[in-house]
């Protein structure tokens, strides 16, 4: 039964990192990446659709993004959504190909990056320990209803303590991660 409640743990902390994860990939960088258009939606026909769904992507050098829509319908659509998001990127048309180029961020504009990513590490750091509190309580609970002893209460809240450390850890490697390629010149 406590090795459920420490299965369960190990599950939502990751779901946390995991979301992290992809949070970061969204921050923009000096240097190009698919993964910052993600969540950008361009109105296609009505319908708002991912940029994925409606076009190739594709980094050919490492400040240049290109778009290469499947309907030329959807040119139009797609640079105005890259222009309406808050990256502050201007994509060019020629027609055939939407290319994005990636300006090198300067020195103030980095630093607001890093301060907003340990603002977001710190968020899953909280969901973490929120993690932790909520395994704590179930384990309480289950001593008080006699399911285990209170030695037994001791080892799985020293157990959770392991885990919630390494999964702080994850999150403080990810953060130096992209702390260090935001302050690459």
């Amino acid at each position: 039964m406590i090795k459920d409640v420490l299965d369960d743990l190990k599950m939502e902390m990751g779901k946390a990192v995991e979301a992290m994860r992809s949070a970061l990939i969204k921050v923009r960088t000096g240097r190009a990446s698919i993964g910052i258009l993600d969540g950008i939606m361009a109105d296609y026909y009505g319908t708002p659709t991912p940029l994925n769904q409606l076009a190739t992507l594709a980094t050919p050098e490492p400040r240049m993004i290109t778009i290469q829509p499947w309907d030329k319908g959807a040119y139009s659509s797609i640079e105005k959504a890259i222009l309406k998001s808050e990256l502050g990127l201007t994509p060019m048309n020629d027609g055939k190909i939407i290319r994005v180029p990636i300006p090198p961020l300067n020195e103030e504009r980095r630093r607001e990056l890093v301060k907003h990513i340990k603002k977001v590490a710190e968020d899953y750091k909280i969901e973490i320990r929120n993690h932790r509190r909520d395994a704590n309580a179930f384990l309480k609970e289950m001593e008080k209803n006699k399911e285990i002893n209170k030695d037994e209460l001791a080892k799985a809240q020293e157990d959770v303590q392991i885990i919630t450390d390494d999964f702080i850890k994850k999150i403080d490697t990810l953060l130096a991660d992209k702390e260090h390629e935001i302050m690459e010149v």
